[in-house]
């Protein structure tokens, strides 16, 4: 694997859970991997360099370790040691358990870094890496990979959905005056189904009670006329004109 091929498999994840709401900047994400694999993907998924720590298992990693070897800067001093790494499923449960390391107190500054320059810096600041250059070597792989277009990337998705959201919620004003229209035609084709009788239907009405055909008083307008109309033709009733 090219490390262009490595950049251009591990910026999506990058992009996505940033998406998602991680607090790591995609372009830091994919310059931490480089500089803590060299640019290949182990068969064990970790790509961060995290290592197993207090042993607990968490939703993304279930226990599973391996041992290399590594070195360690300590008090200026470079030592090659041997550590136990998180071994994952897959480089977004790496990841994701990494987020979670990041929701600790120590990584604070990481969490409200306001660039990924800034944030390299918080990482070394909070005892990621004994490597006192290491914000340095993250900075230099943004700016000589350009890994930044991730974070545009991370911009511009955000902009577009920002504006589909506003979108949608004018269709749903919409939406909701043309229902409140709708429900006020509704409840007034209601009320013209139950208007008092009028001056020229009251005697087919009441003669319409009076022969038990009805037992409401009030209806439509076209019910007054048919039941008019009907009373007229001597159907029921006394048969008496109405007008």
């Amino acid at each position: 694997m090219t490390r262009q091929e490595f950049i251009a498999t591990i910026g999506p994840i990058a992009v996505r859970l940033r998406l998602e709401g991680s607090p790591v900047f995609a372009s830091l994400r994919v310059a931490q991997s480089l500089i803590e694999t060299g640019g290949g993907i182990p068969s064990w998924n970790n790509v961060v360099g995290f290592k197993v720590g207090s042993g607990q298992p968490t939703a993304y990693w279930k226990g599973r370790s391996v041992n290399t070897r590594t070195w360690e800067v300590v008090n200026g001093t470079r030592y090659n040691v041997t550590a136990n790494w998180r071994a994952y499923d897959s480089v977004e449960a790496c990841f994701r358990d990494q987020d979670l390391l990041f929701r600790l107190s120590r990584y604070e500054r990481v969490r409200q870094a306001h660039t990924p320059e800034e944030q390299a810096g918080a990482l070394l600041l909070g005892g990621y890496a004994t490597d006192p250059d290491y914000a340095k070597k993250l900075i230099q792989l943004i700016a000589s990979y350009n890994l930044k277009r991730f974070d545009k990337e991370v911009e511009e998705m955000l902009e577009s959905l920002t504006a589909q959201i506003a979108g949608l919620q004018e269709e749903l004003k919409a939406t909701r005056t043309e229902l409140a229209t709708v429900r006020a035609q509704l409840q007034a084709l209601q009320n013209l189904e139950q208007l008092a009788p009028p001056v020229w239907a009251k005697e087919a009405m009441d003669a319409a009670v009076a022969a038990r055909l009805i037992d409401t008083p009030k209806g439509s307008v076209d019910f007054y006329r048919v039941l008019t109309v009907l009373h007229r033709l001597k159907l029921f009733g006394s048969g008496k004109s109405a007008g």
